[in-house]
């Protein structure tokens, strides 16, 4: 039996995004890279892989670090790509050298493998633009969705979920910033549309679970729907990402799985995931055999 999880072995990597471009699968990783018998965070830069099929993955050179913000003293944290308007958009979480606590940048390249280039000169998202006061680690976890009207929507957080209209270049804020109401929501957050509805998947606790809510509004209400993963056994994080290709759905996430991993040193996976007909989510078991290869049609 094949054990395609992890996806990538050589090299431990976290917090996955996602994208289909003409055909290929682009996935951009964080980059666990502590050094040995240290256990903590050390991410510097984030890492780019690329399939056609989901199960052959290519390694390209790193698209970005932290420090490549010239207002950023480093920490390369949960990340989302998305393709607007012919370009790449790439939404990170990094230190702010100045403003206290965690800062969300958005860099942009014309392709999706990089290199990607700080597309504002400053911060997108900074703790002193928070309707409550912030904690260090408030602006975490960016997550992108570009609504059927165009417009731009920013999810994100730790402790409390914040979500904001970004202009129409999506960099700048357009709105308010407001918060979303979640059950034990940690960070993690993840928001797409599939069909009539909208998905809100997050950390759920610690360790984390992998829970979501629904919405037939991008502003909500949401409706709390459940657990989609559970714990990912010796790692007490988990970042989802969520892909329709090919005629199926799949769901990335993070454990600890190869030798010598755990919290600090996670590896990413990706497995189907199955919806019911009402919309809702069927829970996600994580396997190590992963996506098996399909024989494509004969043309």
């Amino acid at each position: 039996m094949n054990e395609n999880n992890p996806i990538v072995r050589h090299v431990f990597t976290a917090d996955p995004t996602v994208l289909e471009h003409q055909g290929i699968v682009y996935l951009y990783t964080g980059h666990d890279d502590p050094p040995s018998g240290l256990e903590q965070y050390t991410m510097n830069d984030w890492l780019c892989f690329s399939s056609a099929d989901l199960v052959h993955w290519n390694a390209h050179p790193s698209p970005l670090a932290a420090t490549d913000y010239t207002w950023a003293s480093g920490d390369a944290f949960a990340s989302k790509i998305i393709y607007h308007n012919k370009r790449f958009y790439f939404f990170t979480a990094v230190s702010h050298k100045r403003i206290p606590g965690k800062a969300i940048g958005v860099a942009t390249s014309e392709s999706p493998i990089g290199p990607f280039r700080d597309a504002k000169g400053k911060a997108l998202i900074t703790g002193d633009m928070l309707p409550v006061v912030a904690e260090e680690k408030s602006n975490f976890d960016p997550s992108v969705i570009i609504d059927d009207d165009g417009r731009g929507y920013l999810f994100w957080g730790h402790g409390r979920c914040f979500y904001t209209q970004l202009s129409e270049n999506l960099l700048e804020v357009e709105d308010e910033i407001r918060q979303v109401q979640l059950p034990r929501f940690q960070e993690g957050a993840h928001v797409y549309k599939r069909g009539e509805h909208y998905y809100l998947m997050y950390g759920y606790g610690s360790p984390e679970r992998v829970a979501y809510a629904m919405s037939d509004d991008i502003h909500g209400p949401w409706k709390f729907a459940g657990i989609v993963n559970e714990l990912a056994g010796n790692c007490e994080t988990n970042r989802p990402a969520t892909l329709d290709f090919k005629g199926n759905s799949y769901f990335f996430y993070h454990n600890g799985a190869l030798p010598n991993g755990g919290s600090h040193r996670r590896s990413v996976c990706v497995d189907v995931m199955y919806y019911n007909d009402d919309g809702t989510i069927k829970k996600v078991v994580m396997s190590s055999e992963g996506i098996e290869p399909r024989e494509e049609p004969e043309k």
